[in-house]
């Protein structure tokens, strides 16, 4: 019997190994190399090679480093050369005052401290380069994939402005043009070298002089002293504390921060300065406090802007528009050679009609817009009747507000009820006046209630109908039926850049938009649909002739093709027979009138396949009614703005082929009108204008439609009895303007 000893004893004997043939013995083994003899016997190679490496790309800096030169002399201002689309000069951008240099003693302390607080507050301390904001730059840069972000002090700005670029010869002018070069990780390596260098050879008051009389303080001011001349009139030695840290705050965007423009921004760019002062030893905190709080204040210089009384408006929204493309320092400064999409001869007309029309002194004043819809290139421009006297721009809204655009807004709505395929001929009850018992559009807690222009017209009719003699009541109840976020998508989708409440009465024209906008939008709907982003830029070329910037005549297609033609359809029914008819130029036309209420806005815009053109009529001092005007006792969209309109087209078209817009097809548009309808007030809420404007050149319009017996279709709209027009200087009688809202 085997014991547990004797058991435990085999079990260890079976798990010996044999002393076959197939194993080696332990002490005849090779022992193989392992990573720690390898390094042992190579580790001289990790050292050798990073350290050759490292010598070779020092050695490679060392010799850039000594090849390095530095010119003597600022680089030359470039001015940039502004041309109509046929190549004639029209102006050009520079420096509104001439850069001067003025010496280091002769900038007041403050304005230096302020600087240097602001923009590099180790100046005095580093060797022209920040080792951390470079690393830091490097990340961004390898983050994004591009060069973004720069890690610059002071000095590298001076490199970059005056000393990494190339000059070259310009051929036509004799002239030095200084490139700057582009932005490149190769190009930080040369910066910084060049950094390096300058601190070697000039001292650090030299080097803060030389950017204080290079850097860029918008409005066309390269330097300090031409910045104390742009903005307070003054030399650079009479700056206060307040105005040194003003334009300190300038410095990292002149276009977002001069005080001119942006007084609240650069206010608050100035208090920022003032806080860094304090925080860098330069200024108390308790007079900080005190000069935080006042006003930013200017007294610029007289006529800085220097274009023509009439083009200025058109050559501003040029420049504003160069400047959102590239910068500043680059229009005023860069050489850039730009064609403009303005037709000279269409802005003479443009000019032209706007002067015929409303030639008094004391009359309102308009703003006329023409787009080429297969481009979206602006033709011609009248934002006002002098930009000498002012230089808010009534066209772009730059310099102050857009306006109500009225019923000519109702577009958007038409255009919403087409992608909801509602049926053009579908019939609506139009009372003149109604109740909107829709939510959406409750009024101080109450449904909305408005009213016709004129409480004979009422009755029902084809949404065609509706549109072509503006029936409020009508369009109230289709912008409940399509919603109130539809016109709004629909609006910005066509060229409506300005915000917009989603809100009923939008349908109205309630909200502000500017006669760029709606000629943008307009012109969408002349392309069929397809946006072409408006703009006065043609071509943009720099100094040496290479083409940067083209006009995209591609476009964007933000709307059914159908849809769009539907919506035209039934707009040219506003010129053949509803409140448009003075825009009738012997051609096919599509548009729209828009009255504000009160009269204090008159529009009307319209289009030819070729052509898209807005007029705005109103007094630019505020919302003052447009009454007696030219011999009118009310100005509604229909008259002065559509005469305007017409006499402008009538001249740019001629020697245009005249061209049909698209059939559009009607099958599968079967939406109309909501059940219950809204219910029709018993008293008008809203406002009453006059049956028909009284004036000189009141036109005979047609009989109105007689009351419709049954469905009947847009090309043969009929409706309520049209009341006839009281009679003019020159006799006839007028359909009702049926426009105000």
């Amino acid at each position: 019997m085997d014991t547990i000893d004797d058991t435990l004893a085999d079990r260890s004997a079976a798990r010996r190994p044999s002393n076959g043939r197939k194993h080696a013995s332990r002490t005849s083994r090779k022992r193989k190399p392992g990573i720690k003899g390898f390094l042992r016997k190579w580790w001289w190679a990790f050292v050798a090679v990073p350290l050759v490496g490292v010598l070779g790309a020092l050695g490679t800096l060392y010799y850039l480093y000594t090849q390095l030169e530095l010119p003597s002399t600022p680089p030359p201002l470039q001015t940039t050369y502004v041309y109509d689309r046929d190549g004639n000069l029209l102006t050009t951008l520079h420096a509104s005052v001439d850069r001067t240099i003025v010496p280091i003693d002769e900038m007041p302390v403050s304005l230096r401290n302020a600087v240097i607080a602001a923009e590099d507050k180790g100046f005095y301390e580093h060797p022209g380069i920040d080792p951390i904001g470079i690393v830091r730059a490097a990340w961004t840069d390898l983050v994004a994939r591009d060069t973004v972000q720069g890690g610059s002090t002071i000095t590298q700005q001076v490199v970059k402005n005056v000393y990494a670029g190339t000059y070259e010869t310009d051929p036509e002018t004799g002239q030095q043009v200084y490139t700057v070069p582009p932005r490149t990780f190769g190009q930080k390596i040369r910066e910084s070298l060049l950094a390096m260098k300058v601190e070697q050879e000039f001292t650090k008051d030299e080097i803060l002089a030389t950017y204080l009389n290079t850097v860029y303080f918008g409005r066309g001011a390269y330097g300090v002293q031409a910045a104390a001349q742009t903005y307070w009139s003054k030399d650079v030695g009479e700056l206060t504390l307040l105005e040194s840290a003003t334009l300190a705050g300038i410095i990292p965007s002149p276009s977002l921060f001069e005080p001119i423009e942006f007084p609240d921004d650069a206010e608050t760019r100035r208090d920022y300065v003032l806080d860094r002062m304090v925080a860098n030893g330069y200024l108390q905190a308790d007079r900080a406090a005190v000069l935080k709080g006042k006003d930013v204040r200017v007294h610029p210089l007289e006529n800085a802007d220097d274009f023509p009384r009439k083009l200025g408006y058109f050559l501003d929204y040029t420049r504003r528009s160069l400047i959102a493309e590239y910068d500043e320092p680059t229009v005023f400064g860069g050489g850039l050679q730009v064609t403009t999409t303005l037709d000279s001869e269409m802005q003479g007309f443009a000019e032209e009609a706007v002067a015929s029309r409303l030639p008094e002194p004391d009359d309102p004043e308009a703003a006329l817009v023409a787009i080429d819809p297969r481009t979206g290139g602006v033709l011609a421009m009248v934002g006002g009747r002098s930009w000498e006297r002012s230089q808010v721009n009534l066209a772009t809204g730059d310099g102050g507000t857009g306006r109500q655009a009225g019923s000519a807004f109702k577009v958007f709505t038409l255009v919403a009820a087409m992608e909801d395929h509602i049926d053009l001929d579908s019939r609506w009850s139009g009372p003149s006046s109604i109740r909107i018992p829709d939510e959406r559009c409750y009024t101080n807690g109450e449904p909305w209630e408005l009213s016709n222009a004129s409480d004979s017209e009422n009755g029902t009719f084809t949404l065609t109908q509706a549109t072509s003699h503006s029936v409020n009541t009508v369009y109230a109840q289709l912008v409940t039926t399509v919603g109130p976020d539809a016109v709004v998508d629909v609006a910005h989708r066509m060229g409506i850049g300005s915000p917009l409440d989603p809100v009923c009465s939008i349908t109205l024209g309630t909200q502000e938009v500017t006669a760029l906008e709606m000629t943008d939008a307009y012109a969408t709907l002349a392309a069929r649909g397809w946006r072409h982003r408006a703009t006065p830029l043609e071509q943009v070329a720099d100094p040496s002739g290479e083409v940067r910037l083209e006009i995209n005549e591609r476009g964007r297609q933000v709307l059914d093709e159908n849809d769009a033609d539907l919506a035209t359809y039934a707009l040219q029914t506003v010129v053949t027979s509803g409140t448009g008819t003075n825009a009738q130029i012997g051609r096919p036309v599509a548009g729209k009138t828009g009255t504000a209420q009160e009269y204090v806005d008159a529009w009307f815009c319209g289009y030819t396949p070729q052509l898209a053109a807005c007029v705005w009529v109103g007094y630019p001092e505020g919302q003052i009614p447009l009454v007696n005007v030219e011999g009118y006792s009310a100005v509604f969209g229909g008259t002065i703005p559509a005469l305007i309109w017409h006499d402008f087209m009538v001249q740019a078209m001629e020697g245009m082929p005249v061209k049909d817009f698209h059939e559009p097809s009607f099958e599968g548009y079967t939406g109309g009108p909501p059940t219950p309808a809204p219910v029709e007030t018993t008293e008008p809420t809203g406002p009453t204008g006059p049956t028909a404007p009284t004036g000189p050149t009141a036109p005979t319009g047609p009989t109105g439609p007689t009351a419709p017996t049954g469905p009947t279709g847009p090309s043969a709209p009929t409706g309520p009895t049209g009341p006839s027009a009281p009679t003019g200087p020159t006799g006839g009688s007028g359909p009702v303007a049926n426009d105000t809202s």
